[in-house]
């Protein structure tokens, strides 16, 4: 092997490995109950020992690296609880409330994680989360469940209807980030009350257009959108448990967050990893593993319109719900207002993942090819974030 091709190789592992550690652990956690004796425990259970870990460490003052490592491996099934407790009070209150419940607090461990980071300032790594779960969730994780499904079934059905709104509203926040930016390119970004102002009329309507297609998809248009697959869940949390369970995870979800923002600057001197790679690959998978274990799962189980609610559905809440409630938050938490100017390769890698999921879902049917392309498109994307001067 020449120098040239381990160098290459060796900078390939270091991008490939987190994204591919992620997406691992995030199929581990749906996976079978553990049998330790006579006793069946859930994966999700196992993974809480990392909480008190974590706090242990920070207590300790040991090295920021193994905080931050840990505390990632904490979010992780916290999320999957939070996940959990929103199913079962959701199932509580019909599909009507229960749909806006689950639409709510589809992406809350993230938004959590960004409203930590923002209130530290670091608002690169909390733009970077945000391009890193569109990204993520409409290439990595759509490109799993097509591939894995696509094993089982030659060709996967699913609701071109449900596909076509979802990459519609994709389009639209794709060019909710372009124009700040572009309007920054042209005025040189010298006009900073303007480009502030613009930014958060934007968010303003982004919001907006996410509040009339929750309208759409739960009220008006609910016959279109209603999947004959769906699970039915039996022996539901009472309301009482399902809010304890709730509340308890994400005050503990906030603690890991602290933790994990706390550790990203030394981390990422440690580890040869730009903040904004740790943001758009690492930060923006962890908040959500446990929800995409769950898509993949069911395009595995041949439920390819689950599948793509939850992958599409959460990329779409990141970009209209999340991002939006991000710049008006930064008015009251942050050190300073956070604008919707990205950078031009962010721009770039939303626009084209966006382009290549309609390319892709517009005919109603997968196979594992579309999968394997997904997949590239999210490598290539990777490796160019990581060779990215910070």
């Amino acid at each position: 092997m020449s120098l040239q091709t381990g160098f290459i190789s060796s900078h390939y592992l270091k991008i490939s490995f987190p994204s591919y550690l992620c997406a691992s652990v995030s199929l581990w956690l749906n996976s079978s109950p553990m049998k330790l004796g006579k006793l069946n425990i859930s994966i999700l259970i196992l993974m809480l020992v990392f909480v008190p870990i974590c706090i242990v460490m920070k207590m300790m003052h040991a090295d920021e690296v193994w905080i931050f490592t840990i505390a990632c491996l904490a979010i992780v099934p916290l999320a999957g609880w939070m996940g959990k407790a929103t199913e079962h009070l959701a199932g509580h209150y019909g599909p009507g409330i229960g749909g806006l419940l689950n639409a709510s607090f589809g992406n809350a461990a993230e938004l959590i994680i960004a409203i930590m980071a923002l209130r530290a300032g670091y608002i690169d790594v909390v733009k970077a989360s945000i391009t890193g779960s569109i990204i993520g969730n409409i290439l990595l994780v759509l490109g799993l469940s097509f591939l894995c499904g696509g094993f089982k079934k030659k060709h996967q059905k699913f609701n071109p209807t449900s596909a076509g709104l979802g990459s519609t509203l994709l389009l639209i926040s794709a060019i909710g980030l372009l124009v700040p930016g572009v309007f920054s390119l042209i005025t040189g970004g010298e006009d900073s009350e303007r480009l502030q102002t613009l930014s958060r009329d934007i968010a303003i309507v982004l919001f907006v257009a996410y509040l009339l297609s929750l309208v759409f998809q739960l009220i008006t248009h609910r016959h279109l959108f209603r999947d004959e697959d769906a699970e039915v869940h039996e022996g539901l949390w009472s309301k009482r448990k399902a809010a304890a369970v709730l509340l308890i995870a994400t005050a503990f979800v906030a603690l890991m967050s602290e933790f994990l923002v706390g550790a990203i600057e030394h981390t990422a001197e440690q580890w040869g990893m730009t903040e904004v790679f740790i943001g758009v690959i690492l930060v923006a998978i962890i908040g959500n593993a446990a929800e995409h274990s769950s898509a993949v799962l069911m395009a595995i189980k041949g439920k390819m319109d689950l599948s793509i609610n939850i992958a599409v559905g959460s990329g779409i809440q990141i970009a209209l719900f999340v991002a939006p409630l991000l710049v008006f938050l930064s008015y009251v938490i942050g050190p300073s207002p956070m604008n919707l100017v990205f950078t031009p390769f962010e721009i770039i890698a939303v626009v084209v993942s966006v382009i290549v999921v309609e390319s892709v879902s517009h005919d109603g049917e997968s196979h594992w090819m579309e999968g394997v392309l997904l997949l590239a498109v999210y490598v290539i994307l990777a490796m160019a974030f990581y060779f990215l001067p910070g």
